[in-house]
């Protein structure tokens, strides 16, 4: 089960969390366990193994915002990264960025289901 302690660990702001939440604890713990599960993981995924920079960046910016409010900082910094050079439509690889991305994405799912 997640708690603060292992959002703390994982390197969430989570009192930053906590605030956008009014101080729910309830209410951001269960936000928070919803993310392994965000469709936009796999848009993303699927958008940028086709090449298409915008559905790529339209899922990036997404998660960056949905990990921004939450505070789950070492994803928000990747996503964040990503969403910036998808805007820029820099023509690269970015297989490494996502695979980074989605790795951290399974250390919080690990950490959901504990």
């Amino acid at each position: 089960m997640i708690t603060i302690e292992k959002l703390n660990d994982f390197g969430a702001n989570t009192s930053e969390g906590l605030s956008r939440c009014y101080g729910n604890e309830m209410l951001y713990l269960r936000l928070v366990g919803m993310i392994p599960a965000e469709a936009n993981f796999d848009k993303l995924k699927e958008a940028i193994d086709k090449g298409d920079l915008n559905a790529a960046f339209e899922a990036a910016h997404a998660l960056k915002g949905v990990l921004g409010n939450l505070s789950l900082t070492p994803m928000y910094e990747k996503c964040s990264e990503l969403t910036e050079l998808l805007r820029a439509r820099t023509d690269m690889d970015y297989s490494q960025l996502l695979s980074d991305l989605l790795e951290q994405k399974e250390v919080l799912s690990a950490l959901c289901a504990d």
